[in-house]
C-alpha cells in the first residue's frame, strides 16, 4: 500500500500521518497537479486504486466493505484461488 499526498509540505504530512496513525509509505506530490496526480489522472482526494500483482488497476475508489472485498479477492487470486 502506498499513499500519495498532495499537501506539499513534507513536515506537515509527517505530522498528519502520525496523528492519524497512518503507517504505510507516502509519496508527497507537492500539489494537486503534481506529476503523480497528473500521470494517474487524479482529480479528487482521496482517490483509491487497487492494483493487482502485475500493477494493473482493478478497482477505483472502492471504500469500506467494497475495498476490503476487492483486496481479499486479489489476495485469493495471488494464492491461486484457494
Amino acid at each position: 500500500m502506498i499513499g500519495v499526498n498532495s499537501d506539499g509540505d513534507r513536515a506537515k504530512v509527517g505530522k498528519l500521518l502520525e496523528k492519524e496513525g497512518i503507517a504505510w509509505r507516502q509519496a508527497v506530490d507537492e500539489t494537486t497537479r503534481g506529476p503523480i496526480a497528473t500521470k494517474w489522472n487524479v482529480h479528487a482526494w482521496p482517490t483509491i486504486y487497487v492494483l493487482d500483482s502485475k500493477g494493473v488497476i482493478r478497482h477505483r475508489n472502492a471504500r469500506g466493505k467494497q475495498l476490503e472485498q476487492a483486496v481479499e479477492a486479489l489476495l485469493k487470486e495471488m494464492e491461486g484461488g484457494k
